[in-house]
């Protein structure tokens, strides 16, 4: 339990990371800002035409008597702009960092810089067409593996109990590991770790990984607040992928005076970063 408590303290030194940079705070905004300008209208279009679109898809049940036919699409409708909401989340940190590439890219510099022994930040030593395009790959990777646990939840909903009390919980954690891969891998892949070993790092300390999505991922579901949110959690996700690298970190660093150094630690259950 002690990894479940330490993910949540690396989300709240992100934060508090980028409240003591104030710059760097102000432009990691702007890319969340025009993300949620994009899935708000595409949220109100789902919401003032979904119904039409549920009617066209569904023409079989054109002569259905009344109350079916409304309950019927009615249903559709509402499970339709669920699952909108639920891949918003999901989605939201994986087209929020592929826009604002290059804001986190030097935010995740800086922290690194700043709690590093020796004030180093690897970089990847790519060109900026290359990481935007690992990162729009390895996205749409993530984004398919997380539509699939949605789709799989979703039927399990519909078991009496279970679905209305574990279910829900499970898609917190869920979408907490999947949110966590999204901004880890802004260090990581800078790094050179591809997808298969960063998702292995992560397995390996999973109550580690959710310490730090899970919440997250509750605040996320609250407007707005993933915007506000998101230059911290890459600050965050930066420390935490420092830890699962087993990276030291100086004193001085993230948390200020009085920091704990964050001794090295090798990476359980992965292979060593390949380029």
């Amino acid at each position: 339990m002690s990894d479940l408590g330490a993910g949540f303290r690396y989300l709240l030194k992100g934060q508090r990371w980028v409240a003591r940079h104030g710059k760097q705070y102000g432009f990691g905004l702007l890319p969340g800002l025009i993300t949620l300008v994009l899935y708000a209208a595409a949220l109100v279009a789902l919401a003032l035409w979904g119904e039409d679109a549920v009617a066209w898809a569904t023409p079989f049940a054109d002569d259905w008597s009344s109350p079916w036919l409304g309950l019927f699409r009615g249903f559709l409708t509402a499970v339709l702009f669920a699952l909108a909401l639920l891949l918003s989340v999901v989605t939201f940190t994986a087209v929020t960092l592929l826009i604002g590439q290059p804001f986190y890219e030097n935010l995740s510099e800086k922290v690194d810089r700043d709690v590093s022994p020796d004030g180093h930040a690897p970089e990847s030593g790519l060109a900026l067409w290359r990481e935007l395009w690992i990162s729009a790959r390895d996205s749409l990777r993530i984004v398919v593996r997380a539509a699939l646990w949605g789709v799989l939840l979703f039927a399990c909903g519909f078991i009496p109990v279970v679905g209305q009390t574990a279910v829900p919980v499970i898609g917190f954690f869920v979408t907490g590991f999947f949110l966590t891969e999204e901004l880890t891998a802004v260090a990581l892949q800078r790094r050179g770790v591809e997808l298969r070993t960063r998702l292995g790092l992560l397995r390996s300390r999973k109550t580690l990984v959710w310490g730090f999505g899970t919440p997250l991922a509750v605040a996320f579901l609250v407007p707005f607040v993933a915007v506000f949110l998101m230059p911290g959690a890459v600050a965050g996700a930066t420390l935490m992928a420092r830890d699962l690298l087993g990276e030291e970190n100086r004193e001085d660093g993230a948390e200020g005076d009085g920091a704990v150094t964050t001794p090295p630690r090798p990476p359980s259950g992965s292979s060593s970063p390949a380029r």
